[in-house]
């Protein structure tokens, strides 16, 4: 499995237009070039399209931002864990708050992923959640409350509580797996926020994904961690 350096910026592409085709490509590389400027660790999830390309292009992990479990042969639809390990990916989201999964599906591509070397990051709503999928043992477990994805409201400064008690609660069920701030993050203050609250990495998209000068905006969250 690809060993992910913490703290991670995990950058999700979403499905939109500015990060689509060869626009993920050239936003893929932005995310490169500051990683290495910056020492940090950057992973990016662009469409399931546009995983080969980009995936080839830059040398940062590159995740799926779906996976199903099953195996290869009759799933007509599904996106396989071995379809992802030849795209080039490095690991793949679970269950995003904008692509739920059933517990038992979750924890079926967890152990696939297991087998097939792919670092798994599960996305979780409220800290009940969070504590069921740390008990699944996937790579990573990212805290999104749904409400504030998209709105630049970030949780780890409007709902701090959320952050250091879900991470207290985790850590009483599985204290190896890396606890991830989702929801609203775009500055470095926000990531900062997040780690000082106990959280190993932050997982964002639009900051990103929609902004007219992505590099500034990449620079500005790596700041606190480099």
């Amino acid at each position: 499995m690809v060993d992910i350096k913490l703290p991670v910026i995990a950058i999700n592409f979403k499905t939109y237009p500015q990060a689509t085709g060869e626009r993920a490509v050239l936003l893929a590389k932005h995310c490169e070039t500051v990683a290495n400027e910056y020492g940090v660790s950057i992973v990016v999830a662009p469409q399931i399209p546009d995983l080969y390309r980009v995936s080839h292009a830059v040398d940062i992990p590159v995740f799926s931002q779906h996976m199903d479990p099953g195996e290869p042969g009759r799933f007509t639809g599904h996106v396989l864990g071995e379809t992802l390990v030849e795209a080039g990916c490095s690991g793949t989201l679970l269950n995003h708050s904008e692509h739920r999964m059933q517990l038992a599906d979750i924890e079926a591509a967890i152990r696939t992923a297991e087998r097939l070397g792919l670092y798994t990051i599960v996305c979780t709503n409220n800290p009940l959640v969070s504590v069921a999928a740390a008990s699944l043992r996937p790579s990573a477990v990212a805290v999104e409350p749904p409400e504030l994805i998209g709105t630049g409201i970030s949780v780890s400064q409007a709902q701090p509580e959320i952050i250091s008690g879900t991470v207290e609660k985790i850590r009483e069920v599985n204290k190896d797996v890396a606890i991830l701030c989702g929801a609203g993050i775009s500055t470095g203050d926000d990531v900062k926020s997040a780690l000082d609250l106990g959280a190993q990495g932050v997982l964002l998209a639009s900051a990103v994904a929609k902004s007219d000068k992505p590099v500034e905006v990449l620079k500005g969250l790596a700041e606190p961690i480099r």
